[in-house]
């Protein structure tokens, strides 16, 4: 008996455990004359496209951040909640804020007052001109301090204005009407300006993403159609079709992949939630391709390999596979030829005695 034709993981077993190994290899010589099923690489047409994970995203989605410095005094929304275009999201400790805008107010105080006062000197002195009681530098003075006073009041006023705007900040509201994703902050945390607070997102329209990896990007591209399985609720599901199509025009550098961003209609997104999963198939056309069935294929480890029939037993061959096409059979790129006998049991092909036989003629 050769030992080279055991399976490799008769070798384990007997390296690991010495005395079961040589049961199993007596028991294998003990039953020479195995007969094992085996079935010709056969070339068939098949479709060239593949399929890929995709993620459902809300096409409307907003990180909102806080614009003021503080305590969050009050967070009013959790993850969950919906929420309505300016509702009140979160507060902020704003007795800061109500100090400026109470100094600002001062400031506009004094500003009008100052400007009431070289108001009136400007028409005393300019009435005093008239009649030649002063000289034209005094009226130009009364001028130049009219003009500062009114400075004064408007940039005053845009002191008070920008103290209120500060204030403002300090109430959080939703930019649009939609579902709280995520809070990323807690009533008590400090607040800087730029923090996220919380996301909010928007239930329609959705959109799939998913990552094509640029070894595929041409095939993808030329595929004749994109579907999308959208599953139901109930576990089955149906290929859809996108409303639009898009693509990023960059790859990502580490993963290298291009993000394809496909539009679902209305009505198909009234079932999705953001986050899950969507298979997406890119459909191709027909072509030629030596496929053998799956339960031919021996793996250990990365080495892929099947047992094709030579002589009067079998020999074992490493194999490069490729698409896997279901019920189909398993794509055979490199290491076989048509015609070629494969075993459907690889583990009793790699007995010694094994013999090739069709599979109807196989005895149970």
């Amino acid at each position: 008996m050769s030992s080279r034709t055991l399976p490799d993981f008769l070798w384990s077993v007997r390296r690991a455990m010495p005395w079961l190994g040589a049961f199993v290899m007596s028991v294998a010589a003990a039953q020479g004359g195995v007969q094992v099923p085996v079935v010709p690489a056969q070339v068939k047409s098949v479709g060239t496209g593949f399929e890929l994970d995709g993620v459902v995203q809300p096409v409307k989605q907003s990180t909102i951040s806080a614009q003021a410095s503080g305590r969050i005094a009050t967070l009013l929304v959790k993850a969950g909640d919906k929420v309505r275009a300016g509702q009140v999201l979160a507060t902020i400790d704003d007795r800061e804020a109500q100090t400026g805008v109470q100094s600002s107010q001062a400031q506009v105080a004094q500003a009008q007052a100052g400007l009431h006062n070289a108001q009136a000197n400007f028409d005393r002195t300019r009435d005093l001109r008239a009649k030649g009681f002063v000289s034209a530098a005094a009226l130009d003075t009364a001028e130049a301090q009219l003009k500062g006073a009114l400075a004064g009041r408007d940039q005053a006023g845009a002191g008070a204005r920008q103290s209120a705007l500060a204030q403002g900040f300090t109430r959080v509201t939703a930019p649009f009407e939609g579902w709280v994703l995520q809070t990323h902050a807690e009533a008590g945390d400090l607040a800087v300006p730029g923090k996220p607070l919380l996301t909010l997102y928007a239930p329609l329209p959705m959109r799939v993403v998913v990552q094509v990896p640029v070894s595929r990007s041409g095939a993808a591209r030329a595929a004749g159609a994109v579907e999308l399985l959208l599953q139901d609720g109930v576990g089955a599901g149906q290929w859809q079709r996108p409303v639009s199509i898009s693509t990023v025009p960059t790859a990502d550098p580490v993963s290298q992949t291009i993000e394809w961003r496909l539009e679902l209609s209305a009505e198909a997104a009234k079932t999705l939630l953001p986050g899950q999963q969507v298979r997406v198939r890119f459909a191709g056309g027909q072509a030629d391709r030596m496929l053998v069935p799956s339960t031919a294929v021996l793996r250990r480890g990365e080495l892929t390999a099947v047992y094709v029939v030579s002589g009067t037993g079998f020999v074992l061959k490493a194999v490069r596979l490729g698409a896997d096409h279901g019920a189909e059979g398993v794509e055979v790129v490199a290491g076989l030829t048509a015609g070629d006998r494969v075993a459907l049991e690889p583990v009793k092909a790699g007995l010694a005695g094994a013999q090739a036989v069709a599979p109807s003629a196989v005895t149970k």
